[in-house]
């Protein structure tokens, strides 16, 4: 499996690889970012709150090498400062009502690292946890927590706009 750069500012629908486990064991899968409403006439949601709420279900994985974050006018590329790759915690949803099967990612409150810009990240789990996430063999509470300082490798990204290319 190949991990990639997750951008927060992605589209909703984007399609990416998730892992999760099926009817036959642990599958991966590529599905839509971005969940529907629970109240009609709202805006599907792309990152959930994990904060004091159970997932007895649906869990899944979503594999990343680093993710790129915007503060202010300046965008911002984190990876593991030990340069492994890992995954976010998610969840998904079958598909219902027009509505295709998808996932979004849980949030957390921001490490030491990332503080500095947001005060809010996307739960990361180490690659040695993703069984203890995908098997309920771990507490939520006890998993969905910031990682210690110094974890994330944080660098300024190029702006899209100056990653303009020439054709000659």
């Amino acid at each position: 499996m190949k991990a990639t750069k997750f951008d927060t500012d992605a589209a909703l629908d984007e399609r990416r690889i998730i892992v999760r486990y099926g009817e036959e064991g642990v599958e991966m899968v590529e599905l839509p970012w971005g969940l529907r409403p629970k109240e009609p006439g709202n805006q599907p949601f792309m990152l959930a709150r994990a904060e004091g709420r159970r997932f007895a279900s649906h869990r899944c994985l979503v594999p990343a090498s680093e993710f790129l974050i915007g503060h202010h006018d300046q965008r911002h590329r984190i990876s593991l400062a030990d340069g492994d790759w890992f995954y976010f915690a998610g969840i998904w949803r079958p598909a219902s009502e027009g509505w295709p099967e998808a996932y979004a990612i849980l949030t957390i409150e921001a490490n030491a690292d990332v503080a500095r810009y947001r005060d809010r990240q996307m739960a990361v789990l180490r690659r040695r946890q993703r069984m203890d996430w995908l098997d309920f063999s771990c507490p939520e509470h006890e998993l969905l927590q910031p990682l210690p300082i110094g974890a994330f490798r944080i660098e300024r990204a190029i702006p899209r706009q100056a990653q303009t290319v020439l054709v000659l």
